[in-house]
């Protein structure tokens, strides 16, 4: 099995190669699907060989040309608790007539439970399970693999789970880390292998609320030795580049922040509803500790 990581728009999108064809994790915002066809050039891989798109839940930024793929062939595959869902974030893009949206067909999707869900993967050759986990939207699922690989959309980071004790969040977890996963792959971070200690979380053996990033040490940014208010005041106009559809590169050309510090502010402002300024700087603070 290979796994092949697309970073062509703001949302991570995951091409899984099983032994029998091949399965799509999440896919971009509506007006993405050029850059994701030449993403998929650079794989050397058809677009029209992609088997099945599965999405992890159905906002905008994640199932935005999901059937723009699927008039190329591919199958949308849903689970069933996402059937109310389908349709969602459709309002969003018909309010902006600039963006090109293909509404998804209900007609040609494919429904699983849960547990059809190993028997559906195993046509394509790969061994895992679809597993139910709300917490960032009462329709998000995950895909859990045998081998350890842990795909969650936009659920909230192990390195958040103090925030959420005794939470829906935390109850999502608690379910994916009793399966020992190994390597955690996130809808706008950066793909987090665990460490030994990391994957027994949620056994019983350990208290799931402990804090983990699963990366290497934080790294210290210059933005990080800014006071409060200009942190504040940064993280504020990186907001603004955001809602304005502005790319990691446009952004730090305007503001001047480190890379590394706008795609964590671009994470949590993308996962977290509602989030104003302090609670994305409450949760870098959190991150790098």
């Amino acid at each position: 099995m290979i796994i092949h990581e697309l970073h062509y728009a703001a949302t991570n999108t995951y091409l899984i190669e099983g032994e029998r064809g091949r399965l799509l994790f999440d896919t971009g915002w509506a007006g993405t699907y050029e850059a994701f066809c030449r993403a998929m050039g650079e794989l050397r891989i058809p677009v029209q060989s992609i088997d099945y798109i599965v999405i992890s839940h159905f906002h905008p930024d994640h199932m935005g040309i999901a059937q723009e793929i699927a008039d190329r062939g591919a199958v949308i595959a849903a689970a069933d608790v996402q059937r109310a869902y389908i349709h969602a974030a459709d309002g969003v893009f018909a309010k902006d007539a600039k963006v090109h949206f293909q509404p998804i067909d209900d007609a040609k999707i494919r429904w699983i439970t849960p547990g059809e869900s190993r028997e559906f993967l195993a046509e394509l050759g790969i061994d895992g399970e679809i597993i139910v986990t709300p917490g960032h939207s009462e329709d998000s699922i995950s895909l859990a693999l045998d081998d350890g690989s842990l795909f969650v959309g936009d659920l909230n980071p192990l390195y958040e789970l103090e925030l959420h004790e005794g939470t829906t969040i935390a109850e999502s977890w608690s379910k994916l880390l009793a399966r020992k996963p190994r390597t955690v792959y996130y809808g706008h971070a950066k793909t987090a292998v665990l460490r030994e200690e990391e994957q027994g979380i949620g056994d019983g053996n350990q208290n799931p609320g402990v804090t983990c990033n699963g990366n290497t040490a934080a790294k210290t940014t210059a933005n990080q030795q800014l006071s409060p208010t200009d942190r504040y005041i940064l993280v504020a106009a990186i907001m603004k580049g955001i809602d304005k559809g502005w790319d990691i590169a446009k952004i730090r050309k305007k503001t001047g922040a480190d890379e590394g510090f706008i795609e964590d502010v671009m994470r949590m402002y993308l996962t977290h509803q509602n989030i104003g300024v302090q609670g994305i700087l409450d949760r870098i603070e959190i991150k790098n500790k």
